[in-house]
């Protein structure tokens, strides 16, 4: 049973081995990687196409860029930043890269397979990274996510946006954006090359 799982109600059989599958986090963030370099690889885009998924991509890593660097994993909780808006921006991020891939490769099974990945992981994730700071912040968590969003801003909070301090040492150290941001770069110019 994975850190992940323990406290939650022990299950057997196969429903344990899919709720462990479900809660791995190397799994969900490897078939990231996987699903980025399938669409790309199989994609026939269209330029309409491959314009607007890559205005959701670029929105979507700067999302991811934003986020990961404001966040002390474990240490502090972030509350400001895109942190004032959502409770996990860099899982907004990683769902507007796939789909905008998904939406670039311009062949319609690539979305059926972006929504299965987000419904069989995300929840999972996001209730994991939910009671995991509730019992490390405790009321201040409560405070906190009783005012915002899981994934889906609502702007309610917009000036504890400008709050707190961007730090690309954070951004590198902790999430290694920099390598994601090559990764989905060089997975974009393969996109322009298979115009036609």
């Amino acid at each position: 049973m994975s850190h992940r799982t323990k406290d939650l109600p022990p299950l057997t059989g196969i429903r344990h081995t899919i709720r462990e599958l479900r809660y791995h986090e190397a799994t969900r963030q490897t078939l990231a990687f996987v699903l980025i370099a399938v669409f790309s690889l199989v994609a026939q885009p269209s330029t309409s196409l491959l314009a607007i998924g890559l205005a959701i991509i670029v929105v979507g890593t700067f999302v991811r860029l934003y986020a990961s660097g404001f966040i002390l994993k474990n240490e502090q909780l972030a509350t400001y930043g895109p942190y004032a808006l959502v409770r996990h921006p860099l899982y907004t991020g990683n769902i507007l890269i796939i789909l905008g891939f998904s939406l670039s490769s311009g062949v319609w099974w690539t979305a059926l397979v972006a929504i299965v990945f987000f419904w069989f992981y995300y929840p999972t994730a996001i209730e994991y990274e939910d009671r995991k700071l509730n019992r490390i912040f405790g009321a201040e968590w409560k405070a906190w996510s009783s005012r915002t969003p899981a994934l889906v801003p609502t702007f309610t909070n917009i000036s504890a946006v400008s709050e707190g301090g961007w730090s690309l040492a954070k951004s590198s150290r902790q999430n290694g954006e920099p390598i994601i941001v090559v990764y989905i770069a060089v997975s974009v110019f393969y996109l322009y090359w298979q115009l036609p």
